[in-house]
């Protein structure tokens, strides 16, 4: 899958004012390493999943569950190297721009990418659209920019670093940014505070996705994960 090079900056690379650029989204280099395949460096394995399952008193199926709903059946958590999977929310950017008493009148007239509609013609793909905005917000305000999107293979707000365990939205979009084991991580954290962890548990499907996904969606996909943890269970079997 091939990126635009306006593109093959990462997130991480981004907020750490890193220069360096790789020659292809879809490997990286580096001077004593040679090009390697996204696949062979961000895939969970079913060790990840059995060991965070274990950590969390869960089935791997359910976790497998929630990443499904969240991320599809693929469960892919990058689109790129160092670039996670990822939606960007314009209302909620301009929101969060005027909680930090941003005036976003000059970059709307500039007709940036973080208020513009998705463009994937131009962009080359869903993700990389998605990537996009993030980039255009970042050289906004970085704040705003992360606590704007749903990160990784569980789509979590990045207004939930605090929850995620991270000193800072900075923080939390560097480890988003890092591998999809660093993403599940991330999500056991996440799930531990509040009741998620015991709905999980408890296969309570409805009252986890209320809390997880909001209560005007938690039906559909409290039967979506329902359904999703059925197969995976007899797989298991």
């Amino acid at each position: 899958m091939a990126y635009p090079k306006l593109l093959t900056l990462s997130v991480c690379a981004i907020l750490l004012g890193a220069q360096a650029q790789t020659s292809d989204t879809d490997t990286l280099a580096t001077a004593d390493k040679p090009a390697i395949s996204l696949a062979e460096i961000n895939r969970l394995t079913d060790d990840d999943y059995a060991r965070v399952a274990d950590e969390l008193g869960v089935e791997i199926a359910a976790i497998k569950a929630v990443s499904e709903i969240e991320a599809g059946k693929s469960h892919i958590g990058f689109v790129a190297v160092g670039q996670p999977t990822l939606y960007f929310s314009v209302n909620m950017f301009n929101r969060n721009l005027r909680k930090r008493g941003i005036t976003v009148t000059a970059a709307t007239r500039k007709k940036e990418a973080a208020f513009l509609p998705l463009n994937r013609k131009k962009y080359g793909s869903y993700g990389a659209a998605q990537h996009a905005r993030l980039e255009s917000a970042l050289a906004i305000d970085s704040v705003a920019a992360i606590t704007s999107c749903y990160w990784g293979m569980f789509q979590i707000g990045g207004f939930n670093w605090k929850r995620c365990g991270c000193a800072s939205p900075q923080e939390f979009a560097q480890k988003m940014s890092q591998s999809e084991l660093m993403q599940l991580e991330l999500f056991a954290q996440f799930i531990s505070t509040g009741n998620m962890l015991k709905h999980l548990q408890n296969k309570n499907w409805y009252a986890f996705a209320r809390i997880y996904n909001g209560s005007k969606r938690a039906k559909s996909y409290a039967s979506r994960m329902a359904n999703a943890y059925a197969r995976y269970s007899k797989k298991q079997k």
